[in-house]
């Protein structure tokens, strides 16, 4: 039985699986219609010329990007492609208008690659105040901080790696530019997952996981009012994968944006409720989170190696799901955990395996 409605169509849209998918978070997968997108423009390329082929498909290029652009609740000649979402990052960085020694301050589900970019460039790094003890952002609090100092720009992870949570962007957004200061969102675990629209000066992400489009393709938007100056280089981006990841996206758009975010949310709460407590093992987030990201912090005197070890063995029983290391969120602490993150077509029969599964490692 699916969790949820739209699990049956989705499924049939897609390959059957050789196992229990459970690692959207990681990489989706995609649809026949997406996999077909990439494959055809290959072989138009290889027929006709790459740059013949491009021209050919001119307009589905640009409702694609109109498409992703609503989606992302920015125009289309605000968008640009990129390799995936680091690159996607390092591009914004490389092309702000900022001081020696920048200031930025992150959330604490922050993205261990994405501090080792600040690292790179010198920025000095501050943590955002939270108001709970799951790392959301205490947004009054901020709103406080930001009358008496401002940063160069404030980053923060719409959804991070290791923690289902979603931050409250469009009220971080609304506080931030009341006092001047641009916000820039990493939206690689949210797009496809949860609303993107939050008015933020730069946003950017993936195509390969809650869009399951193809991998290899990364996106960026930049408000033409952003608060900051960003000036991006062009970019000779991958044309089949912008064909397919418009086909992902007009494969959400038709099951409907909301109703797929509604889904997903309750799907992640029919997830929590079945593995929090199970053997030790307790659920990170609030059962009730809206995403369908789901984290489980093990048994207490278990390290790394041990969540490596159930990974594997959930793998060996047909589960595929994945050890999220501390390097994911070194701010958030240093527990690796066990994270488990199911598209529409999740079976609770694959969650009843899951807890069974973990039971026997637990206590």
């Amino acid at each position: 039985m699916y969790c949820s409605d739209l699990g049956e169509q989705w499924r049939a849209a897609r390959v059957e699986p050789s196992i229990g998918h459970l690692d959207a978070a990681s990489a989706g997968r995609s649809s026949n219609a997406v996999i077909d997108t990439l494959h055809q423009h290959l072989i138009r390329e290889a027929r006709d010329g790459s740059y013949i082929a491009a021209d050919a498909q001119a307009d589905m290029l640009v409702a694609g990007r109109q498409a992703l652009g609503s989606l992302l609740g920015h125009a289309a000649d605000e968008l640009s492609y990129r390799d995936s979402a680091r690159a996607a990052l390092s591009s914004v960085l490389n092309g702000m208008k900022l001081p020696l020694s920048a200031t930025v301050w992150v959330a604490t589900n922050e993205f261990g690659p994405n501090l080792a970019e600040f690292e790179r460039r010198d920025f000095v790094v501050r943590t955002m105040p939270t108001i709970d003890v799951f790392g959301r952002v205490d947004v009054d609090s901020l709103e406080n901080m930001l009358q008496f100092e401002q940063p160069d720009f404030i980053h923060v992870c719409h959804i991070g790696s290791t923690s289902g949570i979603v931050q409250p962007v469009a009220q971080i957004v609304e506080v931030a530019h009341n006092a001047g200061v641009a916000v820039v969102v990493d939206m690689a675990q949210s797009v496809g997952h949860v609303a993107t629209v939050t008015g933020a000066d730069v946003v950017y992400g993936t195509s390969r996981k809650w869009l399951t489009g193809p991998r290899g393709v990364g996106f960026v938007a930049v408000r033409s009012d952003s608060v900051i100056d960003v000036e991006l280089l062009p970019s000779d981006a991958f044309i089949a994968g912008q064909l397919a990841l418009s086909q992902a996206v007009a494969e959400l758009v038709d099951l409907g944006e909301q109703k797929v975010f509604d889904e997903l949310a309750a799907i992640g709460r029919i997830a929590r409720e079945r593995l929090h407590g199970i053997g030790s093992w307790e659920v990170v987030e609030p059962l009730d989170e809206r995403s369908a990201l789901i984290t489980l912090a093990p048994p207490p005197g278990w390290g790394p190696a041990d969540v490596v070890a159930a990974r594997d063995r959930l793998r060996e029983l047909g589960l595929l799901v994945t050890a999220a290391d501390s390097w994911r969120a070194p701010l958030a602490g240093d527990t690796s955990l066990l994270r488990i993150s199911p598209h529409l077509d999740a079976r609770t029969e694959q969650l009843d395996e899951l807890a069974k599964a973990i039971r026997t490692m637990g206590y």
